[in-house]
């Protein structure tokens, strides 16, 4: 029996066609800038984007990093959600490496911050306090979009204060799928974005941070200094890049797949929350660890969590869902 695997969509293998790419890349040495197919992933997407530069990197987290660092001082401070991946799920690494404060402040249920609350948490211009200089959102946040006239509210927000806007756009272009737009309706709002190649697009491996040329800039000296100095690593950017041609628009595939696990679990008196692109969730209470090991036995992988998440991906089918249903309602049959 093939094993479904919904922990989340970084589980996914290679297409044939991407590791055709990969075995085709032209290839040179990145650390001298030299790696044509590295050259050509960050100046298209930062192009498809609005920005002027891009950098490849191994990591989203490493990519989000480099972004905070490169907007902030040590010292600096950057605002932030509870639950957003920048502060709760990547190490620590701006306070521990850029000596950046985070302040973390409470998010609405939509995946956003309520603008007023983030006003107020905003330093006065007095040596006792961190200077606040940025503004980090994620879009998506948990599958949720943050809403277009959200964002150009906080656009002007940051805009009337002289902050910094970045995005962690781990999953951009399953918000855009979402929205029916171009990835570049979302990004024209921010000063910088970091989207990763290898969740919803399927790439092995591989983050790209856009910006300005002169943030882009700092931020490669960064990189180096944290450790990612790549070199021939066109054979990772052209799976990127290949993603990025050929798998965006199925990314409507997972969002139909998740809507249909979800109403087939409503149906099934699951309490689910609504569903906007590629992740479920369901409230399981105490019996989390039991429908784990239930599914594991059915070869069905899952995180163990009171508020179960399933995320759907390329390697996830629409004929995979009745056999998830089906071990979801066996482990409520008495």
């Amino acid at each position: 029996m093939s094993v479904i695997d919904l922990r989340s969509d970084t589980v996914t293998q290679p297409t044939p066609g991407m590791r055709e790419a990969m075995l085709a890349a032209e290839l040179g040495d990145d650390v001298y800038g030299e790696d044509p197919t590295v050259n050509r992933l960050e100046a298209s997407l930062a192009a498809r984007l609005g920005f002027a530069a891009g950098l490849f990197v191994p990591t989203g987290t490493m990519s989000n990093l480099l972004g905070l660092m490169a907007h902030c001082e040590r010292g600096d401070e950057y605002l932030v959600g509870q639950q957003a991946h920048t502060y709760k799920y990547e190490g620590g690494g701006a306070a521990v490496l850029g000596s950046i404060q985070p302040q973390p402040l409470e998010m609405e249920a939509d995946g956003s911050l309520d603008l007023a609350r983030v006003e107020a948490a905003i330093k006065a211009d007095d040596f006792h306090f961190a200077r606040t200089r940025l503004l980090a959102l994620e879009n998506t946040m948990q599958g949720k979009v943050l809403p277009q006239a959200y964002l150009a509210a906080a656009r002007e927000l940051t805009r009337r204060h002289g902050l910094a806007l970045h995005l962690d756009g781990a999953r951009l272009f399953n918000a855009a799928v979402m929205l029916g737009v171009e990835a570049i309706e979302i990004t024209r709002h921010f000063d910088s974005v970091s989207v990763c190649l290898s969740k919803g697009l399927g790439a092995p491996v591989g983050s790209v941070l856009c910006g300005s040329a002169e943030l882009i800039g700092k931020a490669r000296r960064l990189r180096k200094m944290v450790g990612g100095g790549m070199r021939q690593a066109g054979v990772l950017a052209a799976a990127g890049l290949y993603a990025l041609e050929h798998q965006v628009a199925r990314l409507a595939e997972d969002h139909a797949n998740a809507e249909r696990l979800a109403t087939g679990l409503g149906e099934l008196g699951y309490a689910v929350e609504p569903v906007q692109t590629n992740m479920v969730y369901v409230q399981l209470d105490q019996q989390a660890d039991a429908l784990k090991a239930f599914c594991a036995e059915r070869h069905i992988r899952l995180i163990a969590a009171p508020r179960l998440r399933l995320v759907t991906h390329l390697d996830f089918a629409a004929a995979d869902v009745p056999r998830v249903l089906e071990a979801f309602a066996a482990f409520r049959r008495p």
